[in-house]
């Protein structure tokens, strides 16, 4: 399957002359290569539609389209059904350490997604409200339903925020730093919601302590982040916790791409999903 998957994507008309293919590590959900011809280096990301996932391609592409006219993401050069070309960013992917080491750059990049990439999006885009997520893959796994219970607990604990357009997927291999700039990539998730889901969920996927989520939500709201807006970021945190294992338990049904350990992922998740809680 793989071998069919490189044949197509190595015909595809977008490229100049010959092209090499290398398939790349590291994604959850899609299958990657670099791709080199003679205009230069591409990544190459194939995948479908992922409907338990909420994940359509045309709403990514609307998204991705839009964070790269601000700047933040890199150009689309190449797309049809299933398959979508990237110019390649040379530079290091993020591990979990570099979140904490880092907070002071990335709040600025979030402030840019949050206020600059909805004015530039165009056609339907997605609404992203990781409470409904959680309900939906509870009921797609007849999973526990304390988890519903649960959701709403932390639902209603969250404050009035602006709508703004976020990422929603703030995981360390979609950050990539070329030394001078951090780029945000993989926009499946992409969409309208809160900015406490996107603050929670760096916090979250970068194994935050007390005192990394000060310095995070004294930057972001510019030292007024007070009680109740901390404790909705804390509710909100578990909930991203929650929300990424059940992903990762719906995925280990529907999806199983090649070297992916979604067990792993869950495991991983609920742990720090009940020391959250606790």
């Amino acid at each position: 399957m793989r071998k069919d998957l490189e044949t197509r994507v190595a015909r595809l008309s977008c490229w100049r002359g010959p092209v090499s293919l290398e398939p790349l590590k590291g994604g959850l959900t899609n299958i990657s290569f670099v791709a080199t011809d003679a205009a230069g280096k591409f990544v190459v990301r194939c995948g479908e539609d992922i409907p338990v996932h909420h994940v359509f391609r045309d709403r990514e592409r609307a998204a991705s389209t839009a964070a790269f006219a601000a700047g933040l993401s890199p150009e689309i050069v190449y797309f049809e059904p299933g398959i979508t070309v990237l110019r390649f960013i040379e530079g290091r992917t993020f591990a979990e350490p570099d979140l904490v080491a880092n907070i002071d750059r990335l709040v600025p990049l979030l402030k840019d997604c949050h206020t600059k990439v909805g004015r530039h999006v165009r056609g339907p885009v997605n609404a992203f409200w990781v409470f409904h997520v959680i309900r939906d893959y509870v009921a797609l796994l007849d999973a526990d339903r304390r988890y519903l219970e649960v959701a709403d607990q932390l639902e209603q604990a969250q404050v009035p925020l602006p709508i703004v357009f976020g990422h929603h997927d703030l995981l360390p291999g979609n950050f990539i730093d070329d030394g001078s700039k951090i780029w945000l990539i993989d926009w499946e998730y992409g969409g309208f919601g809160t900015a406490m889901f996107d603050l929670a969920n760096l916090s979250s996927n970068g194994g935050f302590g007390t005192a990394e989520d000060a310095v995070l939500l004294a930057a972001y709201f510019e030292g007024n982040a007070d009680g109740e807006l901390r404790r909705a970021f804390s509710a909100m945190k578990a909930a991203s916790a929650l929300r990424e294992a059940l992903w990762a338990m719906v995925s280990d049904v529907h999806l199983k791409t090649p070297g992916v350990d979604y067990k792993a992922h869950a495991r991983d998740y609920l742990a720090r999903f009940d020391k959250l809680m606790a």
